[in-house]
């Protein structure tokens, strides 16, 4: 692991584990993936009983979040982006990961640089890692109730893996 950045505060192929309370969808790396997974994420959300006024900040982060992958990842090819969603208590957890080069790698393509902090600034918490085999990792964390704004902190920070946990 290289490091993660943490903040507290074609095809679709799709598997539903209903038992385990949870949605997993892979879909090809397109913008056209970008309004589907972002639809079945709000979907899962609004099943799982999250507030109507947390969903739109939801769906902005995972528009966030699958559009870098459809933007940085895959530079050179095809790839695709996998979303899993699913609710442990009073929180909704959100993960979307790729294979592609890694988040820490310069892009060609570099984009205004807003996401990342649009998606910190809607979540409860937020973990970016990059992966062992190659590509990264994005968890999100959303309480399912309501959060006043002012409890929201739009600040992230660079923790390296040696660094002591929270």
């Amino acid at each position: 692991m290289a490091g993660y950045l943490r903040h507290s505060g074609g095809k679709h192929d799709s598997e539903v584990v209903g038992a385990k309370g949870e949605l997993t969808e892979r879909y090809p790396a397109i913008a056209e993936s970008v309004p589907r997974a972002r639809a079945a994420v709000a979907e899962f959300a609004k099943q799982a009983g999250m507030a109507k006024d947390r969903i739109e900040g939801l769906r902005l982060a995972v528009s966030e979040a699958v559009t870098n992958v459809v933007r940085h990842a895959y530079p050179s090819g095809s790839g695709s982006v996998a979303v899993t969603v699913g609710k442990a208590s009073d929180e909704l957890w959100v993960l979307i990961s790729d294979r592609g080069r890694g988040h820490q790698s310069h892009s060609p393509n570099p984009g205004l640089g807003f996401g990342l902090g649009i998606i910190a600034h809607e979540c409860d918490e937020l973990v970016i890692m990059e992966r062992s085999g190659g590509g990264t990792e994005v968890r999100m964390r959303f309480m399912l109730s309501r959060r006043p704004r002012s409890e929201r902190s739009p600040i992230a920070r660079r923790r390296r893996p040696d660094a002591a946990h929270d």
